[in-house]
C-alpha cells in the first residue's frame, strides 16, 4: 500500500515540480519585482527599518492586543510565520539539496529566494487588503480571499475564483499534514532516536502532548509561544553556524566558487553529464528554497493577515524580511557550514561523506564541536520542527475554516494533533515527497491569484511609496471593503487609546 502511494506521489510530484511550475514560481517573483521597481533592493533601508529595526524602536510593533482583541502584533505575526518557515528545511532541506543537486543548488536557492521576497510581499499586501473578520472577531486572510474577492471580482471570473479558492484550501489542509506535521515530526523523532536513543513512538507521544497544549488554545496562544521560541532558536543556531564558518574562513572563497561552478555546469554533479547536473542543481535548489521560505505557497499570509496593522505594505515588508531571514541568512549559514567542513569535494561537487540529510549537518557541526555538535543539531531540529508544527497548524486551520466554517476548526485541531503520532513512526521519504507534492499544488492557485491581482499590489505599493517616501498628499489605501476599512479605523483608534499614538 505504502509503495503504491509512493509511486503515485512520485508521478504527481514530477509533474507538479516540472519546468512550467518553476517558471510560474520564479516568473511571478520576477514580475512583482519589476512592477514594484525592485522594492526589495531600492527600498532595502526602509523595509529593514520598518521591520526588524522597528522591533527595537517602535513599541507598537511588539505591543500585545487586549483580551477582547483577537488580532496579534506585527512581531508576533512574523514570529508565527517564521515558526512555520524556519524548520527542517533550513537544516535537512539544505543538506538534501546539496546531496542531490550539488553545491550549485544553493545558488538557485538564492535566486528563488531573491524573487520570492516580492512574491511573499505581494501575498501579504493582498492578504491585508482582502481580509475580513470571522464569527469570533479574528482577522482571516489568505489566497482563499484574494481568489474569491480579487480574481472573483473580475468580469466572468466569479466562479473560477471560488473554485480556485476551494482547491487552494483543500491543498493547504492536506499540505499541513505533510510539510507542517508529519515530515517535521518524523525528522525530530528520527534524530532524537539516533542521538539520544529515545524510541520514536515515545517521542511521538511527547510531541503530541506538547503540541496539543498550544494548538488547541488558538492563534493568540500560538503567537505567544512563537514570539519567545523563534528568536531564541534562530539566534542560537545562527551563532553555532557562524562559529563553523569563521573557523573555516579559509575555505570561504572555495565554497563560493563551488556554488557558482555547480550552478552553471562548470562541474558535473555526481559524475553525471553537465546538462543533467544543471537540471539537478536548479530543481533541488528551487524546491528546497520554496520548501524553506514558502514564498509562493500562500501559506504565511494567513497568519500575517491576523496582524493588527492597517497598512497592507507594512505587512508586505514583514514578508520580505521573512524570506530574507529564513533563506538568505539561515539557509546560507547551513550551506556554508556544510560546504566548509570537508564533507563535500569543492572542486568536483562530489560527496565525500556518506551521510545524508540531517546527519550531514550533524557531521559538519561535529567537525568543530565534537559529539556536542550532533546533540546541538538534534535539539535545534527539535525546536525548529516543533515551531513549524505550531505555525502550520494555524495555516491548515484557516483553510479548514474557509471550507467548513469557524465552529468546525476544533475538529481540524484535534485530528492535526493525532497525526503527530503518525508522523513520528512513518516512512521519512514518503513524508518529504508528500510535502513537495502538496507544496506545488498549493502554489498553483495561489500564484494565479497573485498574478491576477498584481495591478492591485502595484496600486497599493505606489500609494504607500508616494505618501511615506515622497511626502505626497494622497488618501491611503487600506482595505477592499468600506465596512471593513471602517472597522479597521475603529480598531486603530482603540489601539491608540490603549497603547498611545
Amino acid at each position: 500500500m505504502i509503495q503504491a502511494i509512493t509511486n503515485i506521489n512520485s508521478a504527481v510530484n514530477g509533474f507538479v515540480w516540472g519546468l512550467p511550475m518553476l517558471v510560474l514560481l520564479v516568473g511571478t517573483g520576477i514580475l512583482m519585482t519589476a512592477l514594484t521597481k525592485f522594492f526589495q533592493v531600492t527600498h532595502f533601508k526602509h523595509w529593514m527599518k520598518k521591520t526588524i529595526g522597528a522591533v527595537f524602536t517602535d513599541k507598537h510593533v511588539t505591543a500585545h492586543t487586549g483580551d477582547d482583541d483577537q488580532a496579534i502584533s506585527q512581531f508576533q505575526s512574523l514570529c508565527t510565520a517564521l515558526a512555520a518557515t524556519i524548520g527542517t528545511g533550513n537544516i535537512a532541506g539544505v543538506a538534501a539539496a546539496i546531496v542531490s543537486g550539488g553545491p550549485g543548488a544553493i545558488f538557485w536557492m538564492w535566486i528563488v529566494s531573491f524573487f520570492g521576497m516580492m512574491t511573499n510581499y505581494a501575498e501579504n499586501v493582498l492578504g491585508i487588503y482582502y481580509r475580513r473578520k470571522n464569527a469570533v472577531g479574528e482577522w482571516c486572510g489568505g489566497a482563499m480571499y484574494y481568489l474569491t474577492d480579487g480574481l472573483g471580482s473580475k468580469k466572468g471570473c466569479k466562479a473560477i475564483g471560488k473554485i480556485l479558492a476551494i482547491l487552494f484550501s483543500i491543498f493547504c489542509v492536506v499540505a499541513s499534514f505533510g510539510i507542517g506535521n508529519m515530515s517535521q515530526i518524523n525528522t525530530i523523532a528520527a534524530n532524537m532516536n539516533q542521538v539520544f536513543h529515545i524510541p520514536t513512538f515515545i517521542m511521538g507521544i511527547i510531541l503530541m502532548i506538547l503540541a496539543a497544549v498550544v494548538i488547541i488554545g488558538g492563534l493568540k496562544r500560538i503567537a505567544s509561544v512563537t514570539e519567545k521560541l523563534v528568536p531564541f532558536m534562530a539566534i542560537a543556531y545562527i551563532i553555532g553556524a557562524l562559529v563553523i564558518v569563521i573557523l573555516n574562513i579559509g575555505q570561504f572563497g572555495a565554497v563560493i566558487a563551488s556554488i557558482f561552478k555547480g550552478a552553471f555546469a562548470m562541474q558535473a554533479v555526481g559524475g553525471g553529464i553537465v546538462g543533467y547536473g544543471v537540471k539537478l542543481a536548479v530543481t533541488w535548489g528551487m524546491k528546497r528554497g520554496v520548501f524553506s521560505n514558502e514564498a509562493g505557497l500562500g501559506s504565511s499570509v494567513m497568519v500575517h493577515s491576523a496582524s493588527n496593522v492597517r497598512e497592507p505594505v507594512m505587512q508586505g515588508m514583514w514578508g520580505i524580511f521573512e524570506v530574507f531571514a529564513d533563506t538568505i541568512v539561515v539557509c546560507s549559514l547551513t550551506a556554508f557550514a556544510i560546504l566548509s567542513s570537508g564533507v563535500v569535494d569543492l572542486d568536483t561537487g562530489h560527496m565525500i561523506s556518506t551521510s545524508a540529510s540531517t546527519a550531514l549537518v550533524s557531521e559538519a557541526f561535529a567537525s568543530v564541536f565534537g559529539k556536542a555538535g550532533a546533540a546541538f543539531i538534534a535539539i535545534a531540529i527539535l525546536l525548529f520542527a516543533y515551531s513549524t508544527v505550531l505555525g502550520w497548524s494555524q495555516y491548515g486551520m484557516r483553510a479548514f475554516e474557509y471550507l467548513f466554517g469557524t465552529k468546525a476548526t476544533i475538529v481540524y485541531r484535534v485530528v492535526f494533533v493525532v497525526f503527530i503520532l503518525v508522523g513520528a513512526t512513518m516512512n521519512l521519504q514518503l513524508a518529504w515527497d508528500l510535502s513537495d507534492t502538496f507544496n506545488g499544488l498549493m502554489a498553483i492557485p495561489n500564484l494565479i491569484g497573485v498574478l491576477s491581482c498584481s495591478g492591485v499590489v502595484l496600486k497599493i505599493t505606489k500609494n504607500y511609496v508616494d505618501r511615506k517616501l515622497f511626502g505626497k498628499d494622497e488618501e491611503p489605501i487600506y482595505s477592499a471593503f468600506a465596512d471593513i476599512q471602517k472597522e479597521q479605523e475603529e480598531a486603530e483608534r482603540h489601539h491608540q487609546e490603549l497603547y498611545g499614538a
